[in-house]
């Protein structure tokens, strides 16, 4: 569109720029001229009548059967496992929408979603439970722990004590840091 009024001006001007004032009244030159002149008022109408360009919509982002976007698991994670580090979160968030994404989980993936969603909000209740703790309720909590750890095995008291040391269990970083405590001293 816009091609056609620039060749339209441009045709028009040199034209005129070439035309001798003797020649301006030329029956041939006015006809030129005129019919640029209508090239022109047709190209704009044409462009006034267009409607305006639509918008393609977005792409939905969301994983497909779905309405939930990669964007509200990441929020999701990061606002549940407060306690984790950013890059712990991001493996996690990697590792599940690794998983989503595959085909094969099609039929299964909003019931996925939604099982994921109830465990982190209730991670996220636990852990919010737990940080409004006093620090009397803690050491009682401590004493319990100490009670419950004396029965588990050896190895099962290693495994507890490395999950502490890395900070991934949903705890408050006091509490955490009270249970290894608890638990080294053994």
């Amino acid at each position: 569109m816009g091609r056609y009024l620039r060749q339209g001006v441009v045709f028009t001007a040199l034209l005129c720029a070439c035309a001798a004032p003797a020649r301006a009244a030329d029956p041939v030159l006015m006809f030129l001229l005129s019919i640029a002149r209508e090239m022109i008022e047709a190209n704009a109408r044409r462009s006034a009548a267009l409607p305006p360009p639509v918008e393609a919509p977005e792409p939905s982002r969301a994983y497909p059967g779905t309405v939930v976007e990669p964007e509200h698991l990441r929020r999701l994670i990061d606002e549940s496992f407060v306690y984790l580090s950013d890059e712990q979160r991001r493996e996690i968030f990697d590792s599940l929408h690794a998983t989503l994404s595959q085909p094969r989980n099609g039929p299964v993936r909003a019931a996925m979603i939604e099982h994921f969603a109830s465990h982190a909000l209730a991670v996220r209740a636990a852990h919010a439970r737990l940080a409004q703790l006093s620090w009397r309720e803690k050491e009682q909590l401590a004493e319990e722990f100490r009670g419950e750890v004396a029965a588990l095995s050896g190895e099962e008291q290693a495994q507890l004590g490395a999950l502490l040391r890395k900070g991934v269990l949903p705890v408050p970083s006091d509490l955490n840091q009270l249970l290894l405590a608890v638990l080294e001293a053994r």
